[in-house]
């Protein structure tokens, strides 16, 4: 377990747990998974010795279970978000849009736990986490300037807005994928309307499809437990939660679930973009199978008079006119072609033909 002391001058990463409360600033306790899972009832006395706050069992449950959905819910003493973030390769980030485009083959979200009071945040994460670790090197990294007037980039002045940006760093992950996942959707559009090529990597477009509508629950899950969190904001009477600080902390959670919200607009929009495609893509198969069979269609119509006058030619009769005249072959050829012309130029004033399919011909 990490745990880090951050005030407005300061942040400290302690060596040694404190026995008391800070009088200023407030505690950041990290925690990972494997961690956890390790000693779960050492791991809640240990916190209970450091923050005076007994985590309930179902929480501890929550916190260990890998599966468990964006969810939220409070007590007395903490509140209890879990938020499932984005998991690419190479932590699980997006770190480039090769990476990125593969997500929608095989979305993987892993949760993190917020265990939010008025004098502690602890955080339960995958272990490498590099949206932790970015901000626990941010933290680290400031030095406090009072020459410099407001401090742009000083850390979180509560443990309830550290939460929120680390919620929103998570978030944005999702929305960098926006690019990639629409750049793989046209690749695919335009494959799927190709109209020399089949198309035949099926199965993973219903992959893509499983996973958009996967991205969709995903985000109205989040979108939920961030609302539950707003209003406990809302009403909350802690410490910290009044005037000008409960107003920067609701507005960081809408600024969060307006990213949500976006990011589940724009997977509504590729699912249906998909599916759009799919349906043009049989639409214009069953054109270009409309479009032969019409043109087939005609060379039969075409060829089933001209058929008839050789079968009757054919006949073993040994009188037949024509038959023994010496331009009888040259007539009927004739008269053949006089047909088909004819044939043509009524099928042509009924429509029956486009011009393309005649330039064809």
């Amino acid at each position: 377990m990490n745990i880090y002391h951050i005030s407005e001058r300061q942040v400290v990463q302690l060596d040694v747990a404190p026995t008391t409360r800070p009088e200023q600033g407030y505690l950041w306790l990290t925690t990972t998974h494997d961690e956890l899972m390790t000693d779960p009832e050492g791991w809640r006395n240990h916190i209970e010795q450091i923050t005076g706050i007994r985590i309930y069992d179902l929480h501890l449950q929550d916190a260990i279970n890998q599966k468990h959905p964006s969810y939220f819910d409070s007590t007395q003493d903490y509140a209890m978000v879990v938020f499932r973030k984005l998991a690419l390769p190479v932590e699980q980030g997006v770190a480039n849009d090769s990476n990125a485009a593969s997500a929608l083959e095989k979305l993987r979200t892993q949760p993190v736990t917020f265990l939010l009071a008025d004098h502690v945040l602890i955080t339960v994460h995958a272990a490498n986490s590099r949206t932790i670790e970015a901000m626990r090197t941010r933290l680290l990294e400031y030095r406090y300037r009072p020459e410099n007037g407001t401090q742009y980039h000083r850390p979180a002045a509560s443990p309830a807005e550290l939460a929120l940006r680390l919620l929103n760093t998570m978030v944005d992950q999702y929305l960098d994928l926006r690019q990639p996942l629409t750049a793989q959707i046209d690749r695919w559009q335009r494959a799927l309307l190709h109209p020399r090529r089949p198309f035949r990597d099926w199965n993973a477009l219903l992959d893509a499809r499983i996973e958009l509508r996967k991205l969709d629950h995903l985000c109205e899950e989040q979108h939920d437990a961030l609302r539950e969190l707003r209003d406990y904001f809302v009403d909350s009477e802690g410490e910290g939660t009044h005037g000008r600080a409960k107003d920067l902390l609701l507005v960081r959670v809408h600024d969060v679930m307006e990213h949500i919200t976006r990011t589940l607009t724009h997977a509504r929009r590729l699912e249906a973009s998909l599916e759009s495609a799919v349906q043009i893509h049989f639409s214009a198969m069953a054109h270009r199978t409309s479009e032969i069979m019409r043109t087939l269609t005609v060379i039969t119509a075409l060829f089933m008079p001209l058929t008839l006058i050789t079968g009757i030619f054919g006949m073993n009769f040994v009188s037949m006119p024509l038959l023994q005249d010496h331009q009888g072959f040259w007539i009927t050829i004739g008269g053949m072609l006089v047909i088909m012309i004819g044939l043509l130029i009524f099928f042509r004033r009924k429509h029956y033909l486009e011009d393309r399919i005649l330039d064809r011909k």
